[in-house]
């Protein structure tokens, strides 16, 4: 362990990715890039009963590349994502954790709500088949930290090691706090991210009694139904998935020859304390996190280029959001200006709930590194209330700084800033 540092520089050396639109970086990146969408029909349940019908669900996954049968058949697909997307980055990082080092290596993993779905089986054999039925293995490896847990034995990461809770900002504050470990000399690297799978049919059930899911446009593909910042917007749509990124201490990473995609240059983090659903008025909260995550390494307002939003395609969320962004960026903000581009990668993903953090740092961290800005798909129409630059071509832009940010049910926000590496 070393003294902390606050002025220690820690980059993005490794990426890995499960989600609706690919199950590995370069697949997910060219989907996202070229604005091809992952939403569909749900498939692992009969959506007959409801109106709301579409899912951004991870498709050819085969959790067996990944873990033996024995985890596999004990845990559940929250699990299985978390750790191949974090096998993935270390990977990609070209990381080899070994007894020299693997007490420098931590684990920063979270996930909005953890294996749900062990549970739930385990309580429908306990009806049916009686107590003694129910699997023994199923509360280790259902847990929200069951992922973290699993990726230190998978990989062999023994350091600071937690998981982090926080809705549907999970995974940014995953990643924003695994750069402050850095920094605060727990570890040198850290494998961080989130993973989720929501597609359950009572979770389905009760985002559609709240009025939250979205329905495509009226004769329209399905796949119009998540349409952040558009005027006609009218709710969210569910996605599952993970990702994972390696940040490392620049130093060491250069040392051993590291590609470095950004540095992480900027964390935010802040409580609404108003509903623990609606987002307070003006986006406040969410404006906070930002403008902390400028602070807290003094990054300029006036050079962040790009965001990737939150935008859930609520009417109420988006709204509050932008808000939040002309709050902190000011008049440069507005649609008009095309100064601050916003790309809301959630409308060919879905809502992945606690995954959707990390998804979208790692979809930030890939347009600072090609410098280049995914679209946002299906949108069409200015909102005035939603007074925001929504890009919907793939753009080639000069990004010094791009920000990640994420708003969560019980009010919590978190906002991480990527930059250009520079030596």
């Amino acid at each position: 362990m070393r003294k902390p540092d606050f002025d220690r520089r820690v980059v993005v050396t490794g990426l890995g990715v499960v989600s609706p639109v690919g199950n590995d970086v370069d697949t997910a990146w060219s989907n996202l890039i070229n604005g091809r969408s992952g939403i569909g029909e749900i498939t692992k349940f009969d959506t007959s009963p409801y109106d709301h019908r579409a899912a951004g669900e991870v498709k050819g996954f085969e959790p067996t590349e990944w873990l033996d049968a024995k985890a596999v058949r004990r845990s559940e697909p929250s699990l299985w994502y978390g750790v191949a997307a974090a096998k993935q980055a270390v990977g990609d990082a070209g990381l080899e954790i070994t007894d020299a080092n693997r007490e420098e290596v931590g684990v920063v993993f979270g996930s909005g709500a953890g294996g749900q779905s062990l549970m739930i089986d385990n309580w429908t054999t306990l009806r049916e088949k009686g107590p003694q039925r129910v699997a023994p293995t199923f509360i280790a490896n259902g847990l929200v930290d069951s992922p973290s847990g699993m990726i230190a034995i998978e990989t062999g990461a023994v350091g600071h090691n937690i998981c982090i809770v926080t809705a549907c900002s999970t995974g940014t504050n995953c990643v924003g706090e695994a750069a402050e470990i850095i920094r605060r000399g727990d570890v040198h690297t850290v494998i961080a991210g989130s993973t989720e799978m929501p597609l359950l049919e009572v979770a389905h059930a009760g985002f559609g009694n709240m009025r939250g899911l979205g329905s495509p446009r009226e004769g329209e593909p399905i796949q119009t139904v998540s349409r952040p910042f558009d005027r006609t917007r009218d709710g969210f749509v569910l996605g599952e998935g993970a990702a994972a990124l390696i940040l490392e201490d620049l130093e060491l990473a250069r040392a051993r020859g590291a590609r470095i995609y950004a540095e992480v240059v900027g964390y935010g983090s802040s409580a609404d304390a108003w509903d623990m659903i609606q987002p307070i008025e003006g986006g406040a909260g969410s404006a906070r996190a930002m403008r902390w995550a400028l602070e807290r390494r003094g990054v300029p307002a006036d050079e962040v280029s790009l965001i990737n939003p939150h935008g859930t395609s609520t009417p109420l969320g988006d709204k509050r959001e932008a808000e939040a962004i002309i709050r902190v960026f000011g008049e440069r903000a507005r649609a008009a200006n095309r100064s601050l581009a916003i790309s809301g990668t959630k409308s060919m993903t879905g809502h992945m709930m606690g995954a959707a953090g990390a998804f979208e740092a790692f979809a930030t961290v890939k347009a600072v590194h090609e410098q280049c800005v995914p679209p946002t798909v299906n949108y069409r129409e200015y909102d005035p209330e939603a007074d925001v630059w929504v890009v919907t071509e793939p753009t080639p832009m000069a990004i010094r700084y791009a920000l990640s940010n994420n708003i969560g049910l019980g009010g919590h926000n978190g906002a991480v800033i990527f930059g250009r590496y520079e030596s």
